[in-house]
């Protein structure tokens, strides 16, 4: 089912979810993203006033994965301990509890762009930077400097989202490569920097060109004209 869809993985958002997921992380506050039985995309914020989430298939949990038959009634639990989040699952599941593929036993910190797996059901942890305010917004950052033809394999990357109703994901470097008439190696080497320049090269494969998309929109150095070019 659509729940089952690792966050952050290929053709997880639309260019409305990614907007949702963009909103709650200049709110700077850590949140949770994942799909809900019906395949709709759910953020929980975690604010500095909850110290304590229960997660499980009980409808008197904190985080309700009812649909998930996977997932036991009182299945984990998430807690603030200093300025991190933890997940924890001292025996209360039936079937575990798993961070990016590997089962927990006990407690263990969570870092941004995790995934727990609580039952079937995969659920994105993220950690945002500190608030942006109005004099600290992302728009407010110096931006990256990159070069025209960097310029121009971002714009590329990012096409797939412009005005798309169903789910996105960041072009391919073959993609690229037939849009600017460049190599598939030209790319790789263009993309490089660019992960470089946007300081995302120490993420996971999976995760960078994402990332990279979704920071070249909150720092407004895409444009929708541009995408429609």
């Amino acid at each position: 089912m659509s729940a089952t869809r690792a966050p952050f993985g290929p053709h997880w958002a639309s260019a409305a979810e990614l907007k949702e997921q963009l909103d709650a992380e200049r709110r700077g506050e850590p949140f949770l993203v994942y799909r809900d039985g019906d395949g709709v995309q759910r953020v929980v914020t975690l604010p500095p006033a909850v110290d304590r989430l229960t997660v499980g298939r009980d409808p008197a949990t904190d985080v309700c994965l009812f649909w998930d038959d996977e997932v036991s009634r009182v299945h984990a639990e998430l807690e603030r301990v200093g300025p991190d989040w933890t997940v924890a699952d001292h025996g209360l599941s039936r079937n575990g509890t798993f961070v990016n593929g590997h089962r927990i036993a006990g407690r263990m910190r969570l870092r941004g762009g995790d995934v727990v797996d609580f039952g079937s059901t995969q659920v994105g942890f993220r950690s945002p930077r500190p608030p942006l305010d109005a004099t600290s917004d992302a728009r407010s950052r110096p931006r990256p400097e990159i070069t025209e033809a960097q310029r121009r394999v971002l714009v590329a990357l990012c096409r797939p989202y412009r005005g798309r109703a169903g789910h996105a994901a960041p072009a391919s470097n073959r993609e690229i490569a037939d849009e600017l008439f460049l190599s598939v190696e030209g790319v790789k080497t263009q993309l490089r920097a660019l992960f470089e320049r946007f300081d995302v090269e120490d993420l996971p494969q999976n995760r960078k060109r994402a990332r990279l998309v979704e920071l070249a929109f909150s720092a407004g150095m895409i444009t929708e004209r541009e995408l429609e070019g």
